[in-house]
């Protein structure tokens, strides 16, 4: 199994209100060294996240306590710039399952998918919603359902849904990457050439 089995979550969210946020100020290249996907969330948002002396920064988002979930809220055009598929597994090795934009270059939401972690876009009247509701109450929890595709605030009732690949969706629920996927369907895939 490539990453963690996916259905659906309800958590508390961390907003990050910042648009066009890059791959870059997601991991800095200087961390991509490793070809694992273990590690990266310590330098997850590495130069928003801590001061030049290695101390952490109180306004961000991620170091605020009042802020905590497995949903990562971000403005729009998230992830763009490079391909580095590093963004997607740091983003994931910190604890983030979901992230929420009203737009995801199609790269990052590409490299999300193949590694466990669920971009969900939403409408920016939808996204200021989600936005407000954690600057009134940090707490407020959010259900992710993976198979009626939904996003809820909880507290307000107010939902939407979102578009995600039938393989891929198939793929989260299984904790399956590609090669997973092939080697799950290895009798169908003999019984095929054996038919020939």
């Amino acid at each position: 199994m490539a990453y963690d089995k996916f259905s659906g979550i309800k958590t508390p969210a961390v907003p990050l209100p910042i648009e066009n946020v890059d791959t870059d100020q997601i991991i800095p290249a200087r961390f991509l060294k490793a070809v694992e996907r273990k590690g990266f969330g310590d330098n997850l948002f590495r130069d928003w996240r801590y001061a030049k002396d290695g101390s952490l920064k109180p306004d961000f988002p991620l170091n605020d306590p009042k802020y905590s979930g497995k949903i990562l809220v971000g403005g729009k055009n998230f992830g763009s710039g490079s391909s580095r598929e590093h963004a997607a597994w740091a983003i994931y090795d910190y604890g983030f399952r979901v992230v929420v934009s009203s737009f995801f270059a199609d790269i990052f939401k590409g490299n999300a998918l193949n590694n466990g972690l669920l971009p969900v876009v939403v409408s920016p009247e939808f996204l200021q919603k989600i936005f407000d509701a954690t600057e009134k109450d940090a707490n407020t929890v959010f259900e992710v359902d993976l198979e009626k595709q939904s996003f809820t605030i909880t507290t307000s009732g107010e939902s939407t849904e979102f578009e995600i690949n039938p393989y891929k969706k198939h793929c989260l629920k299984n904790g399956l990457d590609d090669i997973d996927y092939l080697v799950e369907m290895k009798e169908q895939i003999a019984e095929f050439e054996a038919a020939k």
